[in-house]
């Protein structure tokens, strides 16, 4: 049976893709990086789920040694786990960005270094990425979030060439606007800026009220997982999968737009 590992499935897209796939005889091992999630998930039926923080290596370690242990080796591997630091440029500390990096780069990195011992022990393997459509063009307010995942497509651009002549696939998802937590969870990262004395003030109060204007063209969480079922099942999976019509859209329109009118499209998303 193929396995699959998913990091952060605590709540939306890694939960939604876990029971997604269960439903679809795929051995999953979901993780999250707090206890009562993990019990959370176990009454859900995942017997196997494990605590695992992406900023803390032991803890990807002991998840890697269990299901190696276990299965006898790591067919797919999910870096789901991340959030997005809300903020303008000038207000967004350095420790608000170095968090940032530490959770959705510098955490994928280490996970991703170290299933790679795996998969080159066992000749084959898929590692899947979550970037995100602002991987590749850039929102403002979103400094951060915009860098950390610009980052991730840096790092698995280059994986992928480094591993062409091997059974290891490193592949991308850039996903659009999906109905998830996400949002909540970012608006709560404006804590950690002073938006009393900012320039943007107004901008960080509406999204605290949740006036800001809507995301066209999002979808649910299942999206994700059903792409993420597709690439499980693909022998040689693409490198790089959108999903949303919105990811489609703003990919296309980096590559044929001038940098000017890019940006005027961007201001009014």
């Amino acid at each position: 049976m193929t396995n699959i590992v998913i990091t952060g499935c605590s709540t939306g897209i890694g939960l939604e893709c876990a029971l997604y796939l269960k439903e679809r005889m795929i051995k999953v091992y979901p993780t999250a990086r707090k206890e009562e999630d993990v019990q959370k998930l176990k009454e859900l039926g995942f017997e196997d789920a494990m605590l695992l923080d992406v900023t803390k290596p032991n803890t990807i370690k002991e998840v890697i040694d269990f299901v190696v242990d276990k299965d006898g080796k790591i067919d797919v591997w999910f870096n789901n786990a991340g959030y997005g630091q809300m903020g303008a440029i000038e207000d967004v500390s350095i420790i608000a960005i170095r968090e940032q990096f530490e959770t959705n780069v510098f955490g994928l990195h280490e996970a991703t270094r170290q299933v790679l011992k795996v998969m080159r022990k066992q000749g084959y393997g898929k590692i899947i990425q979550h970037s995100s459509i602002l991987g590749l063009v850039s929102l403002p307010y979103r400094g951060a979030y915009n860098a950390s995942k610009y980052a991730i497509e840096g790092l698995t651009d280059t994986l992928r060439l480094e591993l062409k002549d091997t059974k290891i696939y490193p592949i991308l998802l850039n996903t659009g606007p999906i109905e998830s937590n996400f949002r909540k969870t970012a608006i709560k990262t404006l804590e950690k800026i002073d938006t009393q004395n900012s320039n943007f003030k107004e901008i960080y109060q509406k999204a605290k009220n949740g006036t800001m204007k809507k995301v066209p063209f999002s979808l649910p969480a299942e999206a994700v997982a059903s792409v993420v079922h597709k690439v499980i099942l693909n022998d040689k999976p693409h490198p790089r999968y959108y999903i949303t019509k919105a990811s489609y859209i703003l990919a296309f329109a980096k590559r044929v737009l001038p940098t000017s009118i890019l940006d005027k499209l961007l201001l009014k998303v």
